[in-house]
């Protein structure tokens, strides 16, 4: 093979290529030097990767969306080549009109430009540096019952009386407490339930590595703990069980394992690979064990955290204090916190005038998961927003006002979750191939019946998902829970409680509740049939064979053709063939009859074919074809 057809088949300039053989040490002199099919092979690669490392290198960054013009100019280019680019990608669009990222990036590939996102000062100040990573202490959840002991296990290890200063024995603010152990030291969230575990999720702060489910050994499994379960597998996040009050007269830690072993967590001595601890909070008895499981389940998941950056953190709790004004408790999660720090936190600012640790004394500086209270902001965030240090006052000024104006724009704009209707939508775009469900009913044996039937709906393609089912009225908890799993919220013969009811419409969740058991089956069926990709068939119409092309003013290039078979219609699907291969896939936009617009044309007449192709030749076929959608059923 010669050089210069080489050249062509790569796509580049003789010239162009022979320099970059050159430098990768090819002995070509010019373009009619021949090499062997493997030499070209290698050659081929090696320019294809010059090229990919070329393109890669040559960054420009943009704010997407970005309109045609602006991409032209980024790109040095005239706005009608891009244009033209565009209409072979079959994308008819005007000099004004926004492009997305996927579209703008490939159009600028072309051109060897990679284009990127560019980054606001937000993004910038936020990103990680991955090679500044080091090893960080686990930040632990417990959840459980109201009263199995959750909080008396935490005073247990702290060796402080936390719940006798809580009325009622009852945790009634969040808290957030470091522990310094022999083998390492573990944060943990002693949070009021699963509610707000979850909500912290809902606004996007994953801040715990591993749960801790407390049971009362003497109770077993309630329905709150079947709910903090559920909540906990929907973070996708390790579960340790811990079997509290063994000393108890009644305790039955073997009665809590069968219970466990039907909510999907079996223990390890059952077979199954959940971790189960005994434990007394009152004793003590077991807690040496928890917390040595705690930090080997942290060894295998290698957590870790960058040091050296400036800090990112996540509200645990906020409250207004009437000598000191707004204070937060903010957990680190990256970075250094240090008092004279200027920092963001949701739509407030502020400047670091005092920082408290977990006992209440004054602290200088804090590391990643190190938890703290803060006197700083402006007004009182709400838990699970993002604190992040900023360079200064200004950069905190110009952050928030825009938080501001989206924050303005979410109120007019409600947030869209899944609704039942868009799942063929879904499906197009080949983003969903599943349908979790939160199911309630009123009595134990309808949930489970309901449960069964709906599982037993057969389908290999498609998954129901019910990642929560319980008995009694639709709660604030059950739409939670959706928010955070895109999940429908399905009631069967139940109430729902008038703050659920609300926070489903203010949240876009789709909540369903039916009275009889039928309906429901059909409604979910039919949603897992939406779920099914349709088979699509193609139904021929016509062939056109191309005997001249021309270029009109206004139309652009026009195939001068005959038709041999069947009908051209205008509108339709077709394909257009140099010889056996596909060369482009479009639609007919445009069919004349001498000089006048025609909607379809017959076999043995001759017409002009638009179809927003430029590079149509004679001797080209082009089949004209309609598209049936089959809808797929459920066997």
């Amino acid at each position: 093979m010669r050089i210069h057809e080489l050249a062509k088949k790569l796509g580049v300039d003789s010239k162009e290529l022979i320099k970059k053989l050159k430098k990768l040490n090819f002995d070509v002199k010019n373009h009619m030097s021949s090499v062997d099919e493997d030499t070209a092979e290698i050659i081929m690669h090696e320019i294809k990767t010059l090229k990919h490392q070329e393109i890669e290198s040559n960054v420009i960054e943009v704010n997407f969306p970005v309109t045609v013009k602006d991409l032209a100019i980024k790109l040095g280019k005239k706005p009608s080549e891009l244009l033209v680019d565009l209409m072979k990608e079959r994308k008819l669009v005007t000099i004004n009109q926004n492009l997305d990222e996927a579209t703008a990036i490939g159009i600028a590939y072309k051109y060897k430009v990679n284009l990127c996102k560019k980054l606001s000062e937000e993004d910038a100040i936020l990103k990680v540096k991955a090679n500044a990573l080091k090893e960080r202490a686990p930040v632990v959840t417990l959840m459980g019952h109201i009263d199995h002991g959750k909080t008396s296990i935490l005073d247990y290890i702290r060796n402080s009386k936390i719940t006798e200063k809580e009325t009622g024995g009852i945790t009634q603010h969040i808290g957030a407490y470091q522990v310094v152990l022999d083998k390492g030291k573990i944060t943990f969230l002693d949070t009021p339930g699963h509610e707000t575990f979850t909500a912290m999720r809902a606004r996007g702060a994953t801040i715990t590595d591993i749960v801790i489910i407390v049971v009362a050994a003497d109770e077993g499994i309630k329905p709150q703990t079947v709910e903090a379960i559920d909540h906990a597998k929907a973070a996708g996040v390790p579960i340790i069980v811990a079997i509290n009050k063994i000393d108890a007269p009644n305790a039955n830690p073997d009665m809590v394992k069968q219970q466990l072993s039907k909510v999907d967590l079996v223990p390890e001595d059952w077979g199954g690979k959940t971790i189960t601890v005994l434990v007394s909070a009152k004793t003590g008895k077991g807690i040496d064990s928890l917390l040595e499981l705690i930090l080997l389940q942290a060894h295998i998941m290698e957590l870790k955290a960058d040091y050296d950056r400036a800090a990112v953190g996540v509200v645990v709790e906020a409250r207004l204090s009437k000598g000191k004004g707004p204070l937060a408790t903010i957990l680190v999660r990256e970075g250094k916190l240090r008092v004279g720090d200027w920092c963001v936190c949701g739509i407030y600012r502020g400047k670091i005038r005092a920082m408290y640790d977990d006992r209440g004394e004054l602290v200088k500086e804090v590391y990643p998961t190190v938890p703290v209270e803060i006197l700083a902001l402006a007004g009182v965030p709400n838990p699970g927003d993002q604190l992040f240090v900023v360079p200064n006052e200004k950069s905190a000024k110009e952050i928030v006002e825009k938080r501001r104006d989206e924050e303005d724009i979410k109120r007019i704009v409600p947030s869209a979750h899944l609704k039942l209707e868009d799942l063929y939508k879904k499906v197009k775009e080949e983003d969903l191939r599943q349908l979790k469900v939160i199911l309630k009913a009123d009595v134990g044996g309808t949930l489970e019946a309901v449960g069964d039937a709906l599982e037993k709906i057969p389908s290999e393609e498609v998954d129901l998902v019910i990642i929560h089912k319980g008995v009694g009225a639709v709660n604030s908890s059950d739409i939670l829970l959706a928010d955070v799993s895109d999940a429908i919220v399905v009631g069967f013969k139940v109430s729902v409680d008038p703050k659920a009811r609300d926070l489903a419409k203010n949240k876009g969740i789709e909540l369903r509740v039916y009275q009889i058991v039928y309906e429901l089956i059909d409604d979910i069926r039919a949603a897992l049939e939406g779920l099914l990709k349709p088979h699509i068939k193609k139904v021929f119409l016509g062939r056109a064979r191309i005997k001249s092309v021309f270029k009109l003013s206004k139309s652009g290039i026009i195939a001068g053709s005959i038709i041999e078979k069947g009908k051209i219609i205008r509108g339709t699907a077709c394909n257009l063939f140099r010889g056996n291969e596909v060369i482009f896939e479009g639609k007919v936009q445009s069919l004349k009859r001498f000089k006048e617009d025609v909607r379809e044309v017959a076999q043995g007449t001759e017409c002009g074919i638009g179809v927003g192709y430029n590079d149509i030749k004679e001797g080209d076929v082009l089949d004209v074809f309609t598209e049936e959608v089959i809808t797929r059923r459920l066997k």
